[in-house]
């Protein structure tokens, strides 16, 4: 015991202390990549059963005969958007009966008086000029309407979803519990089968109120050099192993404490707190492959304006509510910016979103002070508010400094293997996990595509930059962050910039 006190005094504590915390983040680290694998594998055999059972869902026919056959109707902010009738192609083209399926476009007045240079006409032109050349039955289909003065996306969608807008298209069938809100992008490509899968499901579920979907960057992925594909994939891989991944194990998580609350409901009633802080998470809206019941928008109020992002916040507004999400499996693709500063502006914009989210979780908690109320904001600000802008820089110094303070105990075996161990580990499993399972999961999922793309590497170049540069993505996400909290400094503000798809890299 002397000699172990003598041992522990001569490390110095704060050697011994930066030993354990390097130990923890390390640990972490490869806890939470392991959790990325499960979730990518999670979500690729959702997918993969839902397209394999596709001749099971309800044909065109038989949900326009059905009276309780969802309505929808899709939305698309457009602005300064030249490719957007391909868009808008693949969702009129979609396997659903054309008189309960309605997308309207919702562009911007302030671009019809200025289009842009590049385009010589604006959006709403375009979306004119293209909806002339529909056959009349399509014609019906498809409205566009323009925002009057300054706003962001959220603004456009509330505008769009106005009663005025609503009432003349649903006509007698304006029952806002039967009518859906659907929401993609103008660089988004859906897959034609998305309202005949939520149909059916609504058919078993008729309490679900909101839809997430599987969302893949990989529209212009034949457009991008080797460094944006590497990037496209990655960011296809967020989607798929936390996103989507989440909304599956979240409904999983619920449905078994439900089940322990049917067996000892006393029990349940003091442990809730207790799950609902260390098991529940909070819900991500993506903006694209979103599917929400207009009452509950209605009640929310519209599509939160609060932030730079209103889809990372609807969904906080959704979970704040009780409204949980489900994971819908059909596959959207979109755009990947096609340059480094592009990334950065997009991921700039997103933490801008995610400051903005800040101020929206502490008023839902001063609101109702609940133990998930209290989850949201604090992993909110720990995971993302501090973590995002540190994690490339923290993740690889404690790494190293963890193989280097495993050394000071040499003597002590059990604690020098564990030092070494836990950052090899991490190691290892972002080289495995990052650039090679994600490889192949993503490459599993292209046959589903509602567009062919190939994401296969077929030279050696392309096998070594995607496997040992799969942390390229992370380093701009960083930037993107450090971009934000830049001009703040200095400034006070940031304004974020939309992703340019006027102007493409050739």
């Amino acid at each position: 015991m002397d000699a172990f006190w003598a041992w522990l005094w001569g490390t110095g504590w704060f050697w011994f202390a930066m030993f354990w915390v390097a130990l923890l983040v390390n640990g972490r680290a490869a806890f939470k990549l392991l959790l990325d694998w499960k979730g990518m594998l999670t979500t690729c055999r959702f997918v993969e059963h839902a397209y394999e059972n596709l001749a099971t869902l309800p044909g065109e026919a038989r949900l326009e005969r059905d009276p309780a056959a969802p309505i929808f109707v899709h939305l698309v902010p457009a602005w300064q958007e030249p490719e957007i009738a391909t868009t808008l192609r693949a969702l009129l083209d979609s396997r659903y009966p054309h008189a309960k399926l309605h997308v309207i476009v919702a562009a911007r007045e302030d671009e019809e008086r200025s289009p842009h240079p590049a385009m010589g006409i604006s959006t709403a032109e375009v979306v004119r000029r293209f909806r002339e050349s529909l056959p009349p039955w399509q014609r019906k289909m498809l409205t566009l309407v323009a925002m009057p003065g300054e706003g962001r996306k959220a603004h456009q969608l509330n505008w769009a979803l106005r009663p005025e807008v609503l009432k003349p298209l649903l006509d007698l069938r304006y029952d806002p519990a039967r009518v859906w809100i659907g929401l993609s992008d103008a660089d988004s490509i859906p897959d034609p089968n998305v309202y005949r899968w939520i149909a059916a499901d609504l058919t078993e579920h008729r309490g679900r109120l909101a839809y997430q979907g599987v969302t893949l960057s990989l529209a212009n992925f034949d457009r991008l050099d080797m460094r944006g594909r590497v990037c496209a994939v990655q960011q296809s891989s967020i989607f798929i192993r936390v996103s989507i991944a989440r909304l599956i194990n979240e409904h999983r998580r619920l449905d078994a404490f439900a089940r322990l609350q049917a067996r000892a409901p006393r029990a349940a009633r003091l442990l809730r707190p207790l799950f609902e802080l260390c098991f529940r998470r909070s819900q991500i809206c993506l903006g694209h492959n979103q599917f929400v019941r207009l009452d509950v928008l209605q009640n929310l109020g519209g599509f939160p304006t609060s932030g730079a992002t209103e889809d990372s916040t609807l969904g906080y507004a959704l979970g704040a509510r009780g409204v949980l999400m489900t994971a819908m499996p059909m596959l959207e693709l979109v755009d990947m910016p096609e340059s480094n500063d592009g990334m950065v502006r997009q991921n700039a914009r997103w933490y801008q979103g995610v400051l903005d989210d800040v101020a929206f979780l502490r008023g839902v908690w001063r609101a109702r002070p609940t133990a998930y109320n209290f989850a949201q904001l604090s992993r909110h600000v720990g995971n993302k508010v501090v973590e995002w802008p540190i994690a490339a820089v923290i993740y690889p110094v404690l790494g190293f400094l963890g193989w280097h303070l495993a050394y000071r105990f040499l003597y002590h075996p059990v604690w020098f293997l564990v030092g070494v161990a836990f950052p090899t580990i991490s190691l290892g499993l972002t080289v495995w996990v990052g650039g090679i399972v994600t490889q192949d999961l993503i490459e599993s999922l292209t046959p589903h595509l509602p567009r062919r793309v190939d994401v296969a590497r077929t030279t050696l170049k392309a096998k070594f930059w995607g496997i040992f540069r799969c942390q390229t993505y992370w380093l701009l996400a960083t930037r993107g962050a450090w971009r934000v909290l830049w001009s703040i400094a200095r400034t006070g503000r940031f304004d974020p910039i939309k992703t340019n798809r006027v102007v493409r890299r050739h």
